[in-house]
């Protein structure tokens, strides 16, 4: 994927080296790789207090080490996120764009407190998306991701997503029809359309990335299949085989790795929210 010169708009939050909060013990063990797992991207830290307990709570904060590899990788994400606001302005009237914060292991949010093992996830109640750039390497060596920045990319744009959401008021409409929802294979159903929706609008963005940094950034041969095996590797089937359960359909949040390949791939191909109408049947 081509990034380097694109643009930075500096709508950035680096909380990193501001010593984090910690995983009591650590380290990053089999559970908290299954919440990795199980919430991988865009679940709200107020639906996670449970698991974080069943993780042994927090523990002493960890420095963070300041070095010019996680330079870039915040670089990227200031380039990829910039670009992804150029994109939905031609996208949507009025979008305003979210600030990103980055944080090594813990942060406090307007939604509760935040760990990584939750995954990269927006918070709608301060409209900040949060990134522990360690998750990447832990999605690839834990869970089989792809390390093209396409895929990383993907991470990114999907987090924007909900954004969007928030912004036309779908995510709204969601909690309310979760609200009076029969039981949870019900409400179930919403969060997964939820999900599929921003794997779409990850997808209208790479479509329309090259156009709207002058092709600065922009997509090349083979990012998108790159794109689509992340998307396979966190499907909720995926996950479920993973942790060495049954997969159980009515208790997928995010979707399976077939839909959140198809809903990518569709966004992409379309190059326009429209086409993301995940909601249709419900």
């Amino acid at each position: 994927m081509r990034w380097q010169g694109g643009r930075r708009g500096g709508n950035i939050d680096d909380r990193r080296g501001l010593g984090g909060v910690g995983i009591a013990g650590g380290g990053i063990g089999a559970l908290v790789l299954a919440a990795i797992g199980y919430f991988v991207f865009g679940i709200d830290p107020q639906t996670t207090q449970q698991i974080t307990s069943q993780l042994g709570g927090v523990g002493s904060s960890e420095q963070g080490v300041q070095g010019s590899p996680e330079d870039q990788a915040g670089a990227f994400v200031d380039v990829i996120g910039t670009n992804v606001d150029d994109v939905w302005r031609t996208k949507l009237q009025g979008y305003e764009p979210p600030t990103v914060t980055l944080y090594e292991q813990g942060a406090s949010t307007g939604c509760g407190f935040g760990q990584s093992a939750m995954g990269p996830f927006y918070c709608p109640a301060d409209r900040h998306v949060y990134l522990d750039l360690s998750f990447w390497d832990q999605m690839e060596t834990q869970l089989g991701a792809s390390s093209a920045d396409f895929a990383r990319a993907y991470v990114i744009a999907h987090e924007y997503g909900h954004h969007v959401q928030t912004l036309t008021g779908t995510s709204q409409q969601v909690r309310q029809a979760q609200q009076r929802a029969a039981g949870e294979a019900e409400a179930n159903q919403y969060s997964v359309a939820l999900e599929l929706q921003a794997d779409c609008y990850a997808g209208v963005w790479a479509a329309n990335a090259a156009a709207a940094s002058n092709g600065a950034v922009a997509l090349e041969a083979g990012d998108l299949e790159e794109g689509l095996r992340t998307a396979s590797a966190i499907g909720d089937d995926t996950m479920q085989r993973r942790s060495g359960g049954r997969v159980v359909p009515e208790g997928f949040t995010h979707g399976s790795s077939a839909q959140r390949m198809e809903w990518l791939r569709r966004g992409y191909q379309s190059g326009g929210p429209a086409a993301c109408d995940t909601f249709s049947g419900l």
